[in-house]
């Protein structure tokens, strides 16, 4: 089955009625408020212990340093991915990754397994565990995810009498087989945490408080069900619930968000544990692509762990793809990339990695304050929206210097205004807060980090559409391109036939559910039948200079009304109505009805009864005797495409089909097989493929299917010039990509590519251009910096005294630079130390500039993969005394080939 080879991404969550935003604390009661999640006291017992024995390192692993074992989600791309990827997920200061369990990659047929190749969790899992990171395993198995159908096994909707995730015997029993089967498997391969394994926590169910009540007290029933079910497993580590706030006091209930600050657990016994992190968000074909702002997510962290957080969770940090048709629905494209720090190709997305990589360093820097609080730490307030939470092994007098203290001590000031600047008063210091922002101190008297003020690079990668990096759309960037423009200039063709082509074809009575016929072993289905026109039927219309319409009342996802073979038009839509004018042809024609899915229904109550299709009545209007009902007419079924079901995607089965060398002036008409030949790119950097110039369909790349590919373009509306990062977060805030296709370029892992005859092939629904396709490398060409000789000191200039007090050595602020793996810094496009004005890409010198800048930048990063420039005048000298000073570089990386010979790095 080609569902077996999916990849696996961890879950997402769709839109949902309820957040749990931003808010300040007041008074007292603020700081009761803000405290009350923490579960280091040491007046929680029981359940508590056991979670803290499971969360916590032993004694002497390093990994103990990270108090609040933030998690990272990450899915299972392609395998060859995983090191690197689990790699830089660590590198950006996780201690956890968290991962989902698909039910339908792991047993695509009931009773039949499968643990191999992309869905290889025990393989993943130890790599996790080399790399001295923890794992979260979600085993749900209900994901949603934005996978398809949020990872339910089709086959399950088979089963008499099911009813999924409620008090319904044939489904409990179906969930508690695979949960049981998972946990055997990590018990077997010694995986959870008190066999020496990563396996810290783990999941079961989703989400389920969202729609718990559209199912009654048989809801109730089920959820506590569940609870008994996982618990009765035996794994010995914690089971969460997200979004579950009647959770049982042995289950941790959790919180799913932009925001969750302000989460209270329902048991005073429960950590405060935030599930899922939403640092970007979904896309669906035909939308513009979401976007988070990397100051907007370092806010809504710091002030989690401000106001009493335990653990948390980024969705995604690497969002990757959903290749073959694993991609849920309705309607969501390809690309899974979630503006997530992480890119679909593996990348790193600059500033968002970066800044987030310096919040977590800061915020473990202030662990031993955090983990001496018994209860809630000393609530201060500031202004009417700002408000300090400090943390401290005894009381703090916050209105003087604290330096002779001696005491451990870390702050969080938060200013929650969203327009203003204010100064507050604090530990006997003036401290200037940003608008929206929160400022970490780890030894209550230096920051070392603000959420607003931004101090890493800037890179310049893929931001045209399907990577949903923020630009305005009138200032397009592609991809960095080495070797020719187009894939090939050698295109064969072949013919998909329309309608009844032979094996699997029946004839049934009635509009039958497209899922029931064709089990989503195809997203196509066809529906057939024979349509006898009279010669009055034809004069009638030619007299009133009309044609007859078909009509069907609802349609999902995409229809296609073909007449003799051709064409006569298309609908696209969640259950809506279709009603297309048809030119028919005195005596019998031939009516196809094209059903094509593009992912089923990942989220929401009942989604076994969703299915696909066609919905109501199915007539042929204006008749001269009236309308006909095709309703409960013989119809012909054919389930999928000829081409599909032969395989000519794959090189062995190139034999399959007719294939024709195509000509510059062949008129392309729907429903055709194009293939090509092409050599893969040299080096190692990602490879992407262009599909822009074709229409819809799917793409195989040596038999292995990218997924589908669809060159809808988003409304012309909806996509500021320019984006704010204060303020409340929602999906459609921060949106570009307006006016363009919502993706584009498509990945192609290097593991299904060989050097040389690489066969791509494209089913095209609607026609295209093949011979505009193209095949690009994607890596980071630009990258800049602009640090302020005011900045923070980097934070590797801070440690610990013995007694665990934060402590700084005063160091100048240093601006830094990195190319992506395997490459190097090839030149440097502009310097400048004095007062540069502008952006990335658009630096220009100001009134006071050093003129060895350029000099001492070029001689400091060209040839290195990385460099590291201290912002202060014994650097280079003073241009212009008494005024503030901000060093601005914009550089370019290259492969090594392209430059010249490598130094070793700074």
């Amino acid at each position: 089955m080609a569902a077996a080879a999916s990849a696996i991404t961890p879950s997402r969550t769709p839109r949902l009625p309820r957040r749990v935003g931003p808010t300040a604390g007041g008074g007292g009661g603020g700081g009761a408020e803000a405290g009350g999640g923490r579960w280091w006291g040491r007046r929680r017992r029981g359940l508590l212990r056991a979670v803290q024995r499971h969360l916590r390192p032993p004694r002497g692993d390093p990994r103990r340093e990270a108090k609040d074992a933030r998690l990272r989600g990450a899915p299972l791309p392609a395998r060859h991915m995983w090191p690197s990827l689990i790699a830089k997920c660590k590198e950006g200061g996780a201690d956890v990754i968290e991962t989902y369990i698909f039910w339908n990659g792991h047993e695509p047929a009931k009773g039949q397994y499968y643990f191999e190749g992309r869905f290889d969790i025990v393989k993943f899992a130890k790599l996790v565990a080399a790399e001295g990171l923890f794992l979260f395993l979600r085993i749900g198995p209900y994901a949603c995810a934005e996978w398809n159908f949020g990872g339910f096994p089709v086959w399950l909707r088979d089963i008499p009498g099911i009813e999924f995730r409620t008090d319904n015997e044939p489904y409990k029993a179906e969930m508690q087989s695979f949960v049981t089967k998972i946990v055997n498997i990590m018990k077997e391969e010694k995986l959870y945490s008190w066999q020496g394994g990563p396996i810290i926590l783990q999941q079961i169910e989703n989400e389920y408080g969202n729609i718990q009540d559209r199912y009654g007290q048989a809801g109730k029933r089920y959820m506590l069900w569940a609870a008994q079910m996982a618990l009765a497993l035996d794994t010995g580590v914690p089971w969460v619930m997200c979004r579950q706030t009647d959770a049982p006091e042995q289950i941790l209930d959790t919180c799913n968000a932009f925001y969750c600050d302000g989460f209270k657990p329902n048991s005073y016994n429960k950590p405060t544990i935030w599930t899922e992190d939403w640092d970007g968000w979904y896309a669906d074909w035909g939308e513009p692509l979401p976007h988070r702002p990397a100051q907007d997510s370092a806010f809504a962290v710091a002030r989690f762990y401000q106001r009493g957080g335990s653990l948390q969770n980024y969705y995604m940090y690497f969002g990757g793809t959903n290749f073959e048709r694993t991609a849920g629905g309705p309607r969501q494209i390809t690309s899974y990339d979630y503006d997530a720090p992480i890119d679909e190709y593996g990348i790193l997305r600059q500033p968002k990695w970066g800044h987030l990589k310096d919040l977590h360093a800061a915020i473990k820097l202030c662990e031993p304050a955090l983990i001496a609080v018994d209860g809630s730490p000393q609530y201060v307030k500031l202004g009417p929206m700002q408000e300090a939470h400090v943390y401290s092994s005894g009381k703090i007098h916050t209105n003087g210097s604290i330096s002779e203290n001696g005491q451990i001590c870390s702050a969080f000031l938060a200013n929650i205004d969203e327009h203003k600047y204010v100064s507050v008063w604090i530990f006997g210091k003036s401290y200037s807060l940003p608008p929206w922002s929160v400022s970490i101190l780890p030894d209550c008297e230096n920051v070392a980090f603000n959420t607003a003020r931004v101090g890493t690079q800037t890179s310049v990668f893929t931001v045209e559409s399907g990577s949903p990096s923020y630009s305005s759309r009138h200032k397009p960037r592609t991809l960095s391109l080495i070797g020719g423009p187009y894939l090939s200039s050698t295109w064969w063709t072949s013919k998909e036939p329309i309608g009844k082509w032979g094996e699997g074809s029946f004839a049934a009575q009635g509009i039958l559910e497209h899922l029931n016929v064709t089990k989503d072993i195809s997203d196509y289905l066809s529906y057939t039948m024979s349509v006898n026109i009279s010669d009055e039927d034809v004069t009638y219309w030619n007299s009133k200079g009309v044609l007859p319409s078909l009509t069907i009342d609802q349609i999902r996802d995409v229809a296609r009304v073909f007449v003799n073979g051709k064409l006569a038009g298309s609908k696209v839509g969640h259950w809506v109505s279709l009603n297309q004018p048809v030119q028919l042809v005195q005596g019998p024609n031939e009516l196809t009805l094209f059903s094509e899915i593009v992912g089923l229904q990942n989220y929401g109550a009942f989604l076994e009864k969703d299915g696909a299709g066609f919905r109501g009545q199915v007539k042929l209007t204006g008749l001269s005797n009236g309308d006909i009902d095709f309703t409960n007419s013989l119809w012909t079924y054919q389930i999928g495409l000829k081409g599909e079901f032969s395989r000519i995607y794959s090189p062995e089965n190139q034999g399959y089909a007719k294939w024709s060398s195509m000509q510059n002036d062949d008129t392309q008409t729907p429903f055709t097989w194009f293939k090509t030949m092409f050599d893969a790119p040299e080096g190692n950097d990602p490879v992407a493929i262009g599909l822009g110039s074709m229409g819809k369909g799917q793409a195989w790349v040596n038999g292995h299917l990218i997924g589908r590919y669809w060159s809808i373009v988003a409304p012309e509306s909806g996509c500021p010039s320019s984006c704010n990062y204060a303020g409340t977060y929602g999906d459609s805030k921060c949106r570009s990509n307006c006016g363009m296709a919502t993706q584009s370029w498509y990945h192609i892992p290097r593991e299904w590519l060989q050097e040389s005859g690489n066969l791509l092939v494209l089913l095209e629904e609607t026609g295209g251009d093949p011979s505009q396709i193209s095949l690009q490398v994607h890596y980071t060409k630009t990258i800049c910096s602009k640090i302020s000789e005011t900045y923070y000191p980097p934070l590797s200039s801070w440690s610990r005294a013995s007694n665990s007090r934060a402590t700084l050595n005063t160091v100048a602020p240093e601006l830094h630079l990195q190319c992506d793996e395997g490459h190097v810094i090839s030149k440097i496009i502009f310097a400048s130390y004095g007062t540069p004005s502008g952006g990335c890409q658009n630096f220009s010198v100001g009134n006071c500039h050093a003129s060895t800048t350029l000099d001492l930048v070029t001689e400091a990063c060209v040839g290195n993969n990385k460099c590291s420039i201290s912002v202060t005048n014994d650097v280079f000298g003073d241009p212009c005394r008494k005024v503030v000073k901000d060093l601005a570089v914009e550089a370019e990386c290259s492969p090594p080939l392209a430059t010249e010979e490598p130094r070793d790095d700074m």
